[in-house]
């Protein structure tokens, strides 16, 4: 199939795969004269990069896994593995880094309620 339907059937753009291509993470695609001509079991190559992706991996971070492979039989799941614990670490990091930051400015907007600035002047009769 042609990058089109490619593209249509894998739910992205063909902007995105020929990216994909550039960066070493699709397999090269047979040609047909000028045209890329893709195997329907390219598809999962995409489905991979698209559900990492939305897990929060960089494109950059798929290159060293899939850079070279030309088959799904190669599929480096140890280094993925590696990846997705890498992500979990940094993620729990960020947690625990934003619960400081809301510690924190929990304390701030208490520390401010109770300023004197913002007691009422009290009248004089």
């Amino acid at each position: 199939m042609y990058i089109g339907e490619f593209a249509r059937l894998a739910g992205t753009t063909p902007k995105a795969i020929r990216l994909y291509e550039q960066m070493g993470l699709l397999p090269e695609p047979r040609r047909r004269g000028k045209y890329r001509v893709y195997r329907a079991e390219d598809l999962e190559w995409v489905g991979f990069i698209r559900q990492a992706q939305q897990l929060g991996c960089k494109l950059s971070e798929l290159t060293p896994l899939l850079a070279g492979m030309t088959d799904m039989a190669q599929f480096p799941w140890q280094k993925v593995e590696r990846l997705i614990a890498d992500k979990l670490a940094q993620i729990g990091a960020e947690q625990a880094r934003l619960q400081r930051q809301h510690q924190a400015l929990t304390q701030c907007a208490a520390l401010l309620q109770q300023h004197p600035c913002r007691t009422p002047i009290l009248q004089q009769d």
